[in-house]
């Protein structure tokens, strides 16, 4: 099939074939950028905190008040909760995954330095908090019960307390000291002097996206012994199928050891996931619906142009079959016709999705569109043209010529 005979039409119908080729062209940009964006939305998503995110529960409780034992109460409180069938481990600590609320600190190799290495957050917590959580240990090993510090004595001030001993990520140790063993190096960031390095854990994440992708698991965990009213966050680990079960009654222990408290929120790490990453849903599923109806607009104009240049062709249609063209020939001239405009409007759409990518990071700060979606655009486009032509083109090629050449 002849390519003259197509462009020929074509440009006899020039405001017509540009508007199809405008339309393919904004939607090969707009689609391309909303799979980039509903991929990066998943992507997120589907990072892992580093915590045993099934078998968590978190009961956050707030005191009534000023409370003067509130060291004591804690210890009750986990006495209690240790003591509940089904409890794993349970811990107190000043925040959790997926809580918004984030302690962060800089971090700096020497005492002098002025400019931080990196900036984390951090996990405060005894001896239990890392089992409680499941982190998985990569490097060294949790801390020890005479490693403690409590939190009054270290808050007190003029104490000038020191924390002996961390546990960091393996993303904050690589960004510390690159190449190297992280193990023993000691890093300074809380209290008076430096802070050792005793275990390593693949993975932990920040409550909240403060400090961007890059930041997100540079996490430590330092063994200050808190209180309730330090964030107010009761962890328990137990099998996933008792989690129910578990949240009740340690919700119902809390309540009894310290009446005048308020439980402030009471649900599963998995439902707090499901919680932090609500707007990212929703923009997801936004972008979704968007690109449909972009696709089916698209094709109805593909489709309503076809059946009007079939109708207006009718006798040229009929001539051509009298002479010997086949159904095929007749169906293979119109997709052809289709996948030329579609492939203009494809190369426009290209150029289009770069601009728009290109403003997009420097508007909103995202970044640079990969390469991989422009051919996975174009490849939807051109299916749906083909798709969207097939049946005005089969309509055509089924007119009989005897018909076809009296109907003018």
């Amino acid at each position: 099939m002849e390519l003259r005979p197509i462009l020929s039409t074509l440009r006899r119908h020039k405001t017509a074939a540009a508007l199809i080729v405008l339309e393919i062209a904004l939607s090969c940009a707009i689609i391309c950028n909303a799979m980039f964006l509903i991929g990066g939305r998943l992507e997120r998503m589907d990072r892992p905190s580093g915590a045993a995110e099934d078998e968590i529960v978190r009961i956050q409780i707030a005191g009534i008040g000023q409370s003067d034992n509130a060291a004591a109460l804690t210890s009750s409180d986990l006495a209690a909760l240790r003591a509940i069938p089904g409890v794993k481990s349970a811990s107190v600590t000043n925040e959790v995954n997926f809580g918004n609320s984030s302690w962060n600190s800089g971090v700096t190799l020497a005492p002098e330095q002025r400019q931080s290495s990196l900036n984390a957050t951090t996990y405060l917590g005894d001896e239990t908090l890392p089992t409680t959580m499941g982190l998985t240990l990569v490097a060294g090993r949790y801390f020890n019960a005479d490693e403690m510090v409590d939190w009054d004595a270290f808050n007190n001030p003029g104490a000038n307390l020191a924390v002996p001993v961390a546990i960091i990520t393996k993303d904050m140790a690589d960004k510390l000291w690159p190449g190297q063993d992280a193990l023993g190096k000691t890093f300074y960031s809380w209290g008076e002097g430096g802070t050792r390095v005793v275990g390593v854990v693949d993975k932990l994440a920040r409550p909240n996206e403060q400090g961007g992708p890059e930041a997100y698991y540079y996490s430590m965990l330092l063994p200050l012994r808190v209180p309730f009213n330090v964030g107010g966050n009761y962890l328990l680990r137990t099998s996933p199928e008792r989690r129910a079960e578990v949240l009740e009654a340690a919700v119902e222990a809390l309540e009894r050891n310290g009446p005048s408290r308020i439980i402030l929120k009471q649900q599963t790490l998995e439902e707090m996931r499901h919680d932090f990453y609500r707007q990212d849903r929703a923009m997801s599923w936004m972008l979704v619906i968007v690109s449909v109806l972009l696709l089916v607009v698209t094709a109805l104009g593909i489709v309503g142009l076809a059946s009007f240049w079939v109708a207006q062709r009718t006798k040229q249609i009929g001539v051509r079959r009298a002479l010997g063209a086949t159904r095929g020939q007749v169906l293979r001239y119109f997709q052809l016709e289709n996948f030329v405009l579609a492939t203009a409007g494809i190369i426009i759409g290209m150029l289009l999705a770069y601009a728009l990518n290109q403003m997009m990071m420097s508007k909103a700060e995202l970044p640079r569109l990969p390469a991989v979606y422009l051919p996975v655009g174009a490849l939807v486009l051109w299916l749906l043209g083909q798709l969207s032509v097939l049946g005005p083109a089969r309509r055509a090629a089924a007119v009989p010529p005897a018909v076809a050449t009296r109907s003018v």
